[in-house]
């Protein structure tokens, strides 16, 4: 549909200025209402040039219609938005899939969604699932992994941040960003640090 190419200023400082200001006076509408109604036609890619548009015959219930018009468009964008962010994260993810690692206790498995990372930040109540984590790992400046015990691998355990570029473990937490036990750091430092190392370096290698 036609956009157009004026905004609400254009209505109100035009020769059309009388014209509008009667129209709110007859509607009994505020102008901070009708700059939300005509910024959600704008937004819809409504015509503003054509009367029906800029001058509804009734004020609030076009407002309304409009507004709910633009709410559920800007839900669609956003769902649309997210899918495409994690086609994308799952693509990087499967990108470096060899990196998991698993002994005789603890499990390493790398994130595979942003979803991912918002159920481990709220399952350990720190904030991986914020902070633009999830925008580094699409831009493959670091990558999110959790750590999980092999006899409970759905639930959150600890998390660990690894640097691409260092090929190292920036940040390594379990919940509410406590010290993971040395157990675990042994095994995060001593074991899967290096195999992922290893890995990466295979694929760089081959990229």
């Amino acid at each position: 549909m036609k956009r157009a190419n004026f905004y609400i200023k254009d209505i109100i400082t035009n020769k059309n200025f009388v014209k509008f200001a009667n129209y709110l006076k007859k509607q009994e509408t505020q102008i901070f209402s009708y700059k939300d109604y005509f910024e959600a036609c704008i937004f819809l890619g409504l015509d503003m040039t054509q009367d029906k548009n800029v001058y509804p015959h009734n004020s609030r219930y076009w407002h309304d219609i409009r507004i709910a018009e633009k709410e559920a468009k800007q839900r669609e964008l956003n769902r649309e938005k997210y899918k495409e962010f994690n086609k994308i994260f799952n693509k990087i993810s499967n990108k470096y899939i060899s990196l998991e690692f698993k002994d005789n206790e603890y499990s390493t498995i790398i994130a595979k969604s942003k979803d991912d990372l918002i159920f481990e930040g709220d399952s350990l109540h720190h904030c991986v699932g914020k902070m633009n984590y999830d925008k580094k790992f699409v831009d493959e400046q670091s990558l999110i992994f959790f750590v999980r015990l092999n006899n409970n691998l759905n639930l959150p355990y600890v998390t660990l941040e690894y640097s691409l570029s260092d090929k190292r473990v920036i940040q390594c937490y379990g919940d509410r960003d406590s010290r993971p036990n040395e157990n675990v750091l042994d095994y995060v430092n001593n074991t899967w640090l290096p195999y992922a190392n290893k890995k990466l370096r295979k694929i760089l290698k081959t990229a």
